[in-house]
């Protein structure tokens, strides 16, 4: 039987849930002006968040919860650690305006792997960066309603690929996830 992908688009608040306790104000919004796009079956977004969307039409409203185990995990703090000071400079320097504490910076692991670091403190010699997604160990608490869903055409679909294996997997740029076809449900 063939995965059938259907282009989707959603206007969707996203509320963090931890220790109980959910944010009073919306962690992501993707709304009518900017929302959130993307095909199903690609593997491109969340699993949880691609299932509970999948069968709805246009109209459709949500509201569900993935809980952290099915969403980026628990928080794991042999995520943290510290890295030398040198891996952030260039040409002997480093931009304070770029490195400084709570700014997500891209990595590029010894492999190749390119991913993102958050910077928790910085120290003389040191900087301590955290690995774990930002939303690890937060339940993740969805709600809004599909503007489109039908049948993705082979242009979409490829473009739709392209886009992702250019990605660094950090879909978050300038702080606008729900604007990079990655969304909370999306980026890894």
């Amino acid at each position: 039987m063939a995965i059938e992908n259907n282009f989707m688009t959603v206007a969707y608040r996203l509320y963090t849930i931890d220790n109980g306790e959910e944010d009073e104000e919306p962690m992501e919004v993707a709304n009518r002006r900017h929302p959130f796009q993307f095909i199903t079956g690609l593997g491109l977004v969340l699993p949880k968040f691609e299932e509970n969307l999948k069968d709805l039409v246009r109209g459709d409203e949500f509201d569900f919860v993935i809980p952290s185990a099915d969403a980026y995990g628990e928080f794991n703090d042999e995520l943290m650690f510290d890295v030398p000071e040198t891996v952030f400079m260039i040409d002997g320097k480093i931009n304070y305006n770029y490195v400084h504490e709570g700014a997500v910076v891209p990595m590029t692991g010894e492999d190749g792997t390119r991913f993102r670091a958050t910077i928790i403190e910085i120290k003389k010699d040191a900087i301590t960066i955290d690995l774990n997604h930002p939303y690890a160990g937060q339940d993740l608490h969805f709600v809004g309603h599909v503007i489109e869903s039908r049948p993705a055409t082979n242009e979409e679909i490829s473009t739709m690929l392209n886009a992702a294996s250019e990605s660094d997997g950090s879909c978050c740029e300038g702080g606008d996830c729900g604007s990079c076809g990655g969304g909370c449900g999306g980026c890894h």
